[in-house]
């Protein structure tokens, strides 16, 4: 049964990962989401109802417009698979009905960060907007342990990336300053921190391996959101093992 209820999730999760491919393209542009189905980069022709039929339309046309042939992006098929993905975690993971719904709210808010940052190095403040008063209401009804937990963990998210910016305007944007508040809510004080160190190690990682094969530059622009968005899906996931884990470093 369990089973079942995870592939459901998972169907559920590449049909709304190709809606936050819309979202995160369309928002920064100022699209408005009812402005008909996608149209191809290259030639605008609009795409059939079938052309968007998450990871299956991709495969099918190859990767490549059916009219011009333009390569569409690896990252729409990626993203769908994703977001099943952590939607089946979602499930796995939450005790509550509560907490469920809070997980996909959150799942959906960081997969959007994500293409937005990559697509545009842009985090829309109205996207975080959005999601801010369901974080908050959610909260209230499944409260952390304590309850102002919520409140210290927007607080920490906030002041982490406000020293950064204190020390290296350069370093890091006003957008990662708000979403790492945003995720605090969520996240609570130890596990918004614990976010913000593995979205370190982990950009300091990858963006060493891209320099180093000369995919980017050093000291160019390097979209930090997805990184942020990665530390995020492992604080709230893993973060009591991760913290945990690091503090046993250090017992004798």
């Amino acid at each position: 049964m369990e089973i079942c209820i995870s592939l459901i999730f998972f169907l559920f999760g590449i049909i709304f990962g190709s809606f936050f491919m819309v979202v995160g393209i369309r928002l920064p542009q100022k699209i408005s989401f009812t402005h008909g189905r996608s149209k191809c980069p290259s030639c605008s022709c609009q795409l059939a109802w079938y052309d968007n039929i998450p990871i299956l339309s991709y495969i099918l046309l190859r990767g490549r417009c059916r009219k011009c042939r333009y390569k569409i992006s690896s990252l729409y098929p990626l993203i769908e698979v994703f977001t099943g993905f952590l939607f089946v975690l979602c499930y796995l993971h939450a005790a509550s009905l509560p907490e469920l719904l809070l997980s996909l709210l959150f799942m959906s808010l960081l997969i959007i960060i994500i293409i937005t940052d990559l697509c545009y190095m842009l985090i829309p403040n109205k996207l975080l907007a959005f999601y801010l008063p369901a974080f908050i209401l959610f909260r209230i009804i499944e409260p952390l342990n304590p309850w102002w937990n919520s409140v210290a963990g927007g607080l920490t998210g906030f002041l982490i990336i406000f020293i950064v910016i204190l020390w290296n305007k350069q370093g890091i944007g006003g957008g990662d300053m708000k979403l790492l508040a945003v995720l605090g809510i969520v996240l609570g004080p130890s596990h918004v921190i614990a976010a913000f160190l593995l979205a370190c190690f982990s950009g300091a990682l990858i963006g060493s391996i891209l320099i180093h094969f000369g995919l980017i530059q050093r000291n160019k622009p390097f979209p930090f959101g997805p990184f942020i968005a990665f530390g995020a899906i492992l604080a709230y996931f893993l973060g009591e093992v991760i913290i945990q884990w690091y503090l046993n470093l250090f017992t004798i």
